[in-house]
């Protein structure tokens, strides 16, 4: 099929007929997004995408009024020979962690030694989740035993607060650790990683069901206690009483400490 812009608006008209309304209420609680969300479910999103037929033709003609197309256009990028010319430009239009990981999941790599440049230089970015994409895309392909060294590195290079960006993190090192423990663990055991992410790191690890209990119990050795929070926070039994106090002691403590 030859795509134009009538055809196209009708493939958005069709997005619409195909919604589900309870899903669609269910992802606007989980997926913070300025795109428009439909609610169409994933499954059906991919079915749509391998009957696609020109895919370089339909991307002339994507826009980004809604969840869905932004997922789409993902999908058809993936799923072309040389989807590199398009890369940079659509990492930008990401803006949730649903598309970002929906993409790099079917993204193919053909060179990893080579596209590892690429994904440097996306850790490096100041875009959020051009920074998750590349988070990602090591999980996805390159957690074995050449790469793990490189993933560590890497990681402990990134000095980001965004909260997507410091799960992938945690993501990721669990995921070595759970595959490559005795590699790993040194890693845990000293790192330059934010105090969320290695005890989200440590919290993954101790969810999955392939790490024996007796490892997840000596793991908790190894979680990091924020600085601010061990100085300044007090025990719970004791902050009727500072609440209650005046004078000099109050004021040193945040609102969020008492």
């Amino acid at each position: 099929m030859k795509w134009s812009k009538g055809k196209y608006q009708e493939f958005i008209n069709y997005l619409k007929t195909i919604k589900d309304v309870n899903y669609q209420q269910f992802q606007k609680k989980i997926i913070n997004t300025k795109y428009e969300i439909l609610g169409v479910r994933l499954p059906v999103i991919r079915k749509i995408v391998k009957k696609i037929t020109n895919p370089k033709d339909f991307l002339k003609f994507c826009q980004n009024k809604y969840y869905e197309e932004v997922l789409i256009k993902g999908l058809v990028i993936a799923s072309l020979e040389n989807f590199e010319p398009y890369l940079e430009s659509y990492l930008l239009e990401i803006d949730n962690w649903a598309i970002c990981d929906s993409f790099c999941s079917s993204l193919k790599i053909k060179d990893l030694d080579e596209f590892l440049l690429k994904i440097k230089n996306y850790l490096n970015n100041e875009h959020e989740y051009t920074v998750r994409v590349g988070l990602v895309l090591l999980l996805n392909n390159y957690v074995s035993e050449k790469y793990l060294k490189k993933i560590f590195s890497l990681t402990d290079k990134i000095n980001r607060d965004e909260y997507y960006i410091n799960m992938a993190i945690s993501w990721l090192i669990a995921e070595c650790f759970i595959k490559y423990p005795d590699l790993t663990l040194p890693y845990i055991k000293n790192n330059r990683l934010k105090a969320f992410t290695q005890n989200k790191i440590i919290s993954k690890i101790r969810d999955s069901y392939r790490v024996k209990k007796e490892v997840k119990e000596k793991l908790l050795e190894y979680r990091f206690v924020d600085r601010y929070e061990k100085r300044f926070r007090p025990r719970a039994s004791a902050r009727k009483t500072l609440v209650g106090l005046r004078g000099n002691l109050l004021p040193q403590f945040g609102k969020n400490d008492v």
